[in-house]
């Protein structure tokens, strides 16, 4: 047995067999894990434990991973084999929590106002690096390439979070959709792309038939459908409609009778009332049907003059090229979405009445990066935005572990720190239940049962994202 003392200084762990060690290479322009892929028997033993089950820190007695899995919590250490282990001390300021599950969360950036795409070689990067440990797009520009990504991750050539992929957005969202594809041209996309094993998919600008059909097909293969719907104005179709067609989440907005028909679902936003009538109603409809609801709040709240849970505790900016930086700072000030801001402060207050009903909520960060904040950190200003609006940190730790992994039905797997389950967790140096911005205090992740030192990723990717020249910047 080697044992390790856990602290706020990674570097510190001199000892550590499966210390990763990164190199950049020109090969395809990423970086890889120059180790092999099997994890070795790692024991983390003191500082505290979110129990998901009971939703409450308790002490962290020990955590015996091997094979890539939870393999005991709560052991009992002294009756272990631990001489082939690396042991871990934590200390006790150390908080460990299930890997976080970004459940709406996309790999894309538009840096120059013309075009948006997939970034998919820093991004995971630096997901990673802040404990997000898995990922559902929910909809993808190039879906092509993300699935390549996806294999590289899980082949261990790429560093990376867990990527379910979502495949193309199903509607207009999609570039060269036909408004009037036919229900059979729908069903042999779901088949193609399930074959190639995406985890769901995203509907935004459908209409009902072609929405139920997406829903059915999807189904067939066991896969959840998400949509970003409407008001039902203009044919639009209202999130408690897709409810009664059997789909599996909806995002950003409840829907329902509070939102006016005769114009787009962000005009009437900012009118509805939780304690209204039409407002319940629409919450039972969800609460009956099991669907989820991936509020997306913090997506609105970069429009918030406030800005208050929209500080930023890491300087993103040196993430991008030295050419992106330049022609970052040469911009004048983002004008302030006025409507946004309003739409966010209303969301606020109707997530915390949905909660309080028993509805179940999934967190999506939803952030395309235009240069001023990335998507990777965005999951913690997401967690903030949902204690703002008065759910408890417990619950909101929750709602970003466990209930994105059910909601992608792999609750049997991920979300939780349990025996048997995929071996994904952050320790987080503070108590995010007295303080939820805490959970931006990552000291280590892991996934899979190999470890990660946050500075280590954050740093092999400083200056990576981007053009380099005015002439490559012509292709973004």
């Amino acid at each position: 047995m080697k044992a390790t003392s856990f602290s706020t200084d990674l570097s510190a762990w001199t000892g550590l067999k499966k210390w990763l060690i990164w190199t950049s290479v020109s090969l395809l322009g990423l970086i890889l894990l120059p180790i092999d892929s099997l994890a070795q028997k790692v024991v983390l033993k003191g500082g505290w434990l979110f129990d998901s089950t009971r939703s409450q820190m308790v002490p962290n007695n020990g955590i015996i991973v091997e094979g890539g899995k939870f393999l005991e919590v709560g052991a009992r250490l002294s009756d272990s084999d631990l001489l082939e282990a690396e042991v871990l001390d934590l200390g006790e300021q150390d908080y460990l929590l299930p890997g976080i599950f970004d459940l709406h969360e996309h790999y894309g950036i538009n840096l120059f106002g013309r075009l948006r795409r997939d970034e998919h070689i820093v991004n995971p990067v630096i997901f990673l690096a802040n404990g997000v440990t898995s990922t559902f797009p929910a909809g993808e520009s190039n879906p092509t390439r993300m699935l390549e990504t996806r294999k590289r991750i899980n082949s261990n050539k790429q560093i990376g979070p867990r990527i379910f992929n979502s495949g193309p957005y199903f509607g207009t969202a999609r570039p060269g959709w036909d408004k009037d594809t036919s229900a059979e041209n729908i069903d042999r996309e779901i088949d193609f792309w399930a074959a190639l094993g995406v985890k769901g998919f995203k509907a935004e600008g459908v209409n009902r038939e072609q929405l139920y059909t997406l829903i059915q097909r999807a189904h067939l293969h066991g896969l959840t459908v998400t949509g970003h719907l409407g008001s039902g104005y203009q044919d639009s179709v209202n999130p408690t409609e897709a409810i009664l067609m059997g789909i599996d989440r909806i995002e950003h907005f409840l829907g329902g009778d509070s939102l006016a028909s005769d114009r787009p679902a962000h005009q009437s936003l900012v009118e509805v009332k939780a304690h209204t009538p039409e407002f319940r109603e629409t919450i039972s409809l969800y609460i009956k049907h099991r669907v989820y609801f991936n509020a997306t709040l913090s997506a609105y709240g970069y429009s918030d003059k406030s800005k208050e849970e929209f500080d930023h505790w890491v300087n993103e900016t040196q993430f991008f090229t030295p050419y992106v930086q330049t022609t970052l700072a040469g911009r004048p000030p983002k004008p302030v979405n006025e409507q946004f801001g309003k739409i966010y402060r209303v969301k606020r207050q109707t997530v915390k009445a949905f909660y309080d009903a028993g509805g179940l909520i999934t967190l999506g960060s939803d952030h395309i990066s235009t240069g001023d904040y990335l998507a990777g950190f965005s999951a913690h200003r997401e967690l903030h935005a949902l204690v703002l609006s008065g759910i408890p940190p417990a619950a909101a730790i929750k709602i970003a572990t466990l209930n994105g992994a059910r909601a992608l039905r792999m609750g049997d797997q991920l979300g939780s720190i349990e025996s048997g389950k995929l071996a994904d967790l952050l320790v987080v140096r503070g108590n995010p239940l007295e303080d939820i911005r805490n959970t931006r205090n990552v000291r280590l992740v892991m996934k899979s049962g190999h470890i990660y030192d946050p500075a280590k990723l954050l740093n092999s990717v400083r200056g990576e994202m981007g053009p380099k020249t005015a002439a490559e910047a012509e292709h973004w």
